[in-house]
């Protein structure tokens, strides 16, 4: 049984928090990403929870948190802030971080400070920050792929899903990317109901436009910025990846490069499933984060 409690962070904001699972089991805190909320993880939580404390969040902007409105309440320090905020709040000093897309964002920025009590990292189909930028500059397919996210970034763009339809944004949110049938009527329902509320859309675009990706247009010659021609800082705790080799928005070259990032370094390979993974095929997700957990206790 999913429970929930609205938390009230040092941040200032407060989030929705799903919890399932065993109370006493080892935690896992899962972050989601764009369009969606903890609802992200509803396939992996009857996997899961027979073991694990599973902690679910809606991310500030999502689902049942608060909606900041200001861009700049976006920056990937905040977001991280929020994460640590929780985990004090949560008195937790051993846990593993699982993130899907810009959850996944956070969850590297998280894994890159160094703090202590996180021990274990799982990403499902959510770029490194290295690797991703420059792509977005050296590779002409990501680049083309990544164009929506200028399109968010742009100051009318909720006045044109307005005009477009709640049914309509779903559509050309999920059809590229799965079957439409794999989602519920009441799921959908669910979708529509938290991108309608007052201030939530804004706030999830506020993702994008807080974000310090720098995404060129498709033809234009741009040089690789200095801190991509430097060593970048290694993560050094035990991290698997989990990937939708369909994906279609973060294309599979997400993975090249990664061992060099990454000290100990699992990857999963999905062949059958696209970028929303985590419900799209929850068992693909939850059987390698068992045996990666098996693996790694007490790292």
């Amino acid at each position: 049984m999913t429970r929930f409690t609205r938390l009230p962070l040092s941040t200032g904001v407060t989030l929705n928090v799903a919890e399932a699972g065993r109370a006493d089991g080892p935690a896992l805190l899962f972050l989601h990403g764009f369009p969606e909320s903890h609802r992200t993880w509803r396939g992996l939580v009857p996997l899961l929870e027979d073991r694990y404390r599973l902690i679910m969040p809606d991310q500030r902007g999502f689902g049942g948190s608060d909606t900041p409105q200001d861009p700049a309440d976006y920056s990937t320090d905040k977001l991280v802030a929020d994460l640590f905020a929780l985990v004090d709040h949560l008195g937790l000093d051993d846990f593993t971080l699982v993130g899907h897309d810009w959850g996944g964002a956070v969850s590297w920025a998280a894994a890159l400070r160094g703090d202590p009590r996180l021990k274990r990292l799982v990403i499902v189909n959510a770029p490194h920050p290295f690797v991703f930028q420059k792509s977005l500059i050296e590779d002409a397919d990501q680049r083309a792929a990544s164009q929506y996210i200028t399109a968010f970034r742009d100051p009318g763009f909720e006045q044109a899903v307005e005009a477009m339809g709640w049914d309509k944004f779903f559509s050309k949110s999920f059809t590229p990317h799965v079957d439409l049938t794999a989602i519920s009527p009441q799921e959908k329902a669910d979708y529509l109901a938290e991108w309608s509320k007052p201030g939530v859309f804004t706030a999830m675009l506020n993702w994008y436009r807080g974000a310090p990706v720098t995404v060129p247009p498709r033809e234009a010659d741009v040089p690789l910025p200095a801190y991509l021609q430097r060593p970048f800082p290694a993560i050094t705790v035990p991290t698997l990846v989990v990937w939708g080799m369909r994906d279609k928005a973060l294309l599979p070259l997400q993975l090249d490069g990664l061992d060099s990032l990454i000290d100990d370094l699992t990857i999963v390979r999905v062949p059958d499933a696209g970028h929303f993974l985590p419900w799209e095929k929850p068992a693909a997700v939850a059987a390698p984060l068992r045996s990666f957990l098996d693996a790694h206790q007490g790292s």
